[in-house]
Formats: C-alpha cells, structure tokens, sequence
C-alpha cells in the first residue's frame, strides 16, 4: 500500500510540474487567480524552472495590459528590447502586484498588435542576465489574445437593467371614431 501512495503522490508532483504554465508557446494563463483574463506566451526554451514570457492581461479596471514574466536573476524589472518580424520595441518593466511581477509601461497597443500578427518575436533584457532563449514563437497568440480578451469590459451590478432587459414602451392605441 505504502508503494501506491508513493507513486501516487509521484504522479501529482509531476503532473502539478507540467501544468505550472512556463511550457513554449501562446495558450491561457494558468497562474493563481488568472483564469480566463490573460494569454501567456512563452520562449521556446521556457521550462518550469527557467523562463520568459509575456502575459497580455484584461487589468481590474478592464484595461488592457502587457506584463512580463521571466525566472531570470534579478527579476523582470528593467529595460527590454521586444522584436516581432524585425521591428524593435523599447519597453520598460515596472514592479507590479499581479501575479508576473511586472507589466510593461506606456501605450502597449502597438506591441499587441505586432504580437498578434507576428510571426516571430525575441525578447532580450537590455540591462542584466539574459535567461533562457529569447526566440518566441507568435503563431497561436492571436487566437489565445482574442480569446482571453472577449470578456475584458465592464459588467454590470445586480439588479442594473443591460439592454436585452429594456423593453421598449408599447406605443398607445388611439380610440377609435366613428366617422
């Protein structure tokens, strides 16, 4: 009996491993608290214990916004190069409390965009240890983008009427006369 509790306990360390979510490639962000709001897509090195990836998040406040996600020493914050198809982009990563440690500053929607219709993309620290490889594919983010984007806007309180429950007034019926 010992022996089966053992491999059980085994089978549920690796399988928690695989699941951690630094695998290559675009797919939901399977990070504590994540859920559906976010897309992650990894380096193609990108492993458990060594990674960079970036997270393209639906924020609190249904902005969105580009995070940074990297097991390198000295953490994600600092200066960065993004390239996807040969065009550069100078980012800057912030500390932050979401769950990847930092998001990139200033207007993302252009970095976005090129994620999404990319082919190929690197992302090189400019200042500090490189990490794992660079190289990250971009086939799959725009599906994994828009999918985890659907429903980033605003919901509405309990109780507040949303268009489908607003019925139009029923327009009143003159009497009619005899003539």
């Amino acid at each position: 009996m010992p022996s089966q509790l053992l491999a059980w306990v085994v089978l549920v360390l690796m399988s928690a491993a695989a699941a951690s979510g630094e695998e290559p490639g675009w797919h939901f962000s399977p990070l504590a608290g994540e859920g559906d709001r976010a897309a992650l897509g990894c380096t193609v090195d990108s492993t458990n214990v060594s990674f960079t990836c970036l997270a393209v998040r639906c924020a609190d406040d249904f902005s969105v916004a580009l995070h940074l996600h990297t097991s390198r020493a000295g953490g994600p914050a600092g200066r960065w190069e993004l390239t996807f198809d040969r065009q550069n982009f100078p980012a800057i990563a912030v500390p932050d409390t979401s769950p990847y440690g930092s998001r990139l500053e200033g207007d993302v929607a252009g970095i976005i965009e090129a994620i999404e219709q990319g082919e190929t993309g690197y992302i090189e620290p400019v200042d500090g240890s490189r990490g794992n490889s660079s190289r990250l594919p971009l086939s799959g983010s725009l599906q994994a983008i828009r999918q985890a984007l659907y429903f980033c806007a605003p919901r509405t309180e309990a109780g507040q009427k949303t268009p489908a429950d607003i019925v139009p007034p029923v327009p009143r019926r003159r009497p009619q006369t005899d003539r």
